[in-house]
């Protein structure tokens, strides 16, 4: 059934985030991390969410921290076996999961996986970039990207100084980039030019889930939070968006073509007619 009072859909385009909707996740790369070092299921997600708001993640996320002291920080956070043992333990109690041997010792490095999200998180979902043309060309809702991400690239972005140098000899801006698949930019103009207006965390210094930072994407798109439908691959991020009035869609890791039904349906258009047969063959974007 569709929602006559909707305004908005508001994308989670995050390359940079732990998860991704416009983007395939960077959740891919964290768990073919996790396989290749003998860590537990979803045990690095469990460490970055852990820290809250100081964590490096999230500091680098609001754009509060330069690139390879972000790196410093996030090999060492990953690296804490304490907190994410006990952390683990708590994610497992609350799934009601049995819990596997939880790791003694851990030397993440934090630049490779890092690396190694970002370059996943380049490749886009051709099935929600197909939804998001045929939404466009209706012209009647706005499309708005709400997103967690680094695109304040300026002389200050690496923060480098002459440990990182020694550890890293000739790094420069450009081949830091090419290292992150971020050649382009962060976010590619193409992609950028689908939005009517792109909320982007580092640039206005708040995240997601942060109520105020869902609350000035409707402040300035002129809608209601009631007016406005919100797709994301995180609870989290779903559930501030629900106590804020929207209406909400998870969209978990090779769910996007559901996702875009149920976002059909509340629109009132079709958005998956041809995704629907071809949801069952891998993407080769």
């Amino acid at each position: 059934m569709s929602s006559r009072n909707l305004k908005a859909v508001l994308f989670d385009h995050s390359f940079s985030k732990i998860g991704g909707v416009v983007v395939q996740s960077p959740l891919l790369a964290i768990r073919e991390y996790e396989i290749e070092h003998g860590i537990p299921s979803n045990y690095i997600n469990c460490l970055i969410t852990g820290w809250g708001s100081q964590g490096a993640w999230q500091k680098f996320d609001r754009g509060q921290i330069p690139l390879f002291p972000f790196y410093e920080q996030f090999s060492q956070e990953l690296s804490d076996v304490d907190n994410g043992n006990k952390w683990y333990v708590e994610y497992c109690e609350k799934k009601k999961i049995a819990c596997p041997e939880l790791p003694q010792r851990l030397h993440i490095d934090g630049r490779e996986l890092f690396g190694r999200m970002m370059r996943t998180g380049q490749k886009v979902d051709k099935y929600v970039y197909e939804a998001i043309l045929r939404i466009k060309a209706a012209k009647y809702w706005r499309l708005i990207a709400l997103t967690n991400n680094y695109s304040k690239i300026d002389a200050t972005f690496l923060g480098i100084d002459s440990r990182h140098l020694e550890r890293y000899p000739g790094v420069t801006l450009e081949s830091e980039l090419r290292f992150l698949g971020w050649e382009r930019g962060v976010v590619p103009p193409h992609i950028r030019q689908l939005f009517d207006d792109f909320v982007d965390s580092s640039q206005v210094g708040m995240r997601k889930p942060e109520h105020r930072f869902y609350l000035l994407a409707c402040e300035r798109n002129h809608i209601q939070p009631h007016e406005a439908v919100f797709l994301d691959d995180l609870g989290p991020n779903l559930k501030t968006a629900q106590e804020l009035g929207m209406e909400t869609i998870h969209v978990p890791i090779g769910g996007a073509v559901t996702a875009l039904k149920t976002l059909g349906d509340k629109l009132g258009i079709n958005l998956t007619e041809s995704s629907e047969t071809e949801a069952e063959m891998p993407s080769k974007l």
